[in-house]
């Protein structure tokens, strides 16, 4: 994984709330056990129109969210079930960051394993920032330093030491196993 220190990015703010993984990723999609692959198909029957066009009222769809990295959006995001594949379509997309007011645990906790920053924020900041939404901006987010910055916007925020570190360094649960590899060969030798 690559790691998050400072991450700048367009913004696409999604003002709704409870979205749920079985419209971050429809079940049609799932046959894929690769982590690749999925984002065309995010928010797939949000996204198109029956035919296929794209749905010109979605977010995802308006010219100033195009190449969007951070992603907004309301509270309770990712509900449902806990289908990896959820945060995989993210990423895939080209989404680092999510902010929200809440999210469901284990999408939270699959999203930092998967390599992208999952931000709890105060609903009135997550609210200023859906606000802006209707047209393009920029984020920064300095993960040391836990804030976010942008134009008439600041705010801090909290995450878990362990996964802040993990991010910060780019690891997921296999690479921080890894560091200690000399220790786990000296034990297997002397067994």
């Amino acid at each position: 994984m690559e790691p998050i220190v400072i991450h700048q990015g367009k913004v696409a703010a999604m003002d709704r709330v409870n979205v749920d993984t079985d419209q971050i990723i429809p079940k049609q999609f799932l046959k894929r056990v690769e982590r690749t692959g999925f984002g065309k198909f995010l928010f797939f029957d949000w996204r198109f129109l029956a035919n296929g066009d794209p749905d010109p009222k979605f977010e995802l769809n308006q010219e100033h969210t195009q190449g969007s990295s951070i992603l907004v959006a309301g509270e309770n995001f990712g509900c449902g079930s806990s289908r990896e594949h959820a945060p995989w379509a993210l990423h895939d997309y080209g989404f680092k960051v999510i902010i929200a007011p809440s999210f469901a645990d284990i999408f939270y906790n699959n999203c930092v394993k998967n390599g992208m920053l999952p931000i709890r924020l105060e609903e009135d900041k997550v609210n200023e920032l859906l606000a802006k939404g209707a047209e393009a901006f920029e984020l920064t987010v300095d993960l040391k330093q836990q804030k976010i910055t942008g134009p008439d916007f600041k705010a801090t925020f909290e995450i878990d030491p362990y996964w802040k570190e993990m991010l910060l360094n780019g690891w997921d649960e296999i690479g921080l196993t890894l560091r200690y590899e000399d220790e786990i060969k000296a034990f297997e030798n002397s067994r």
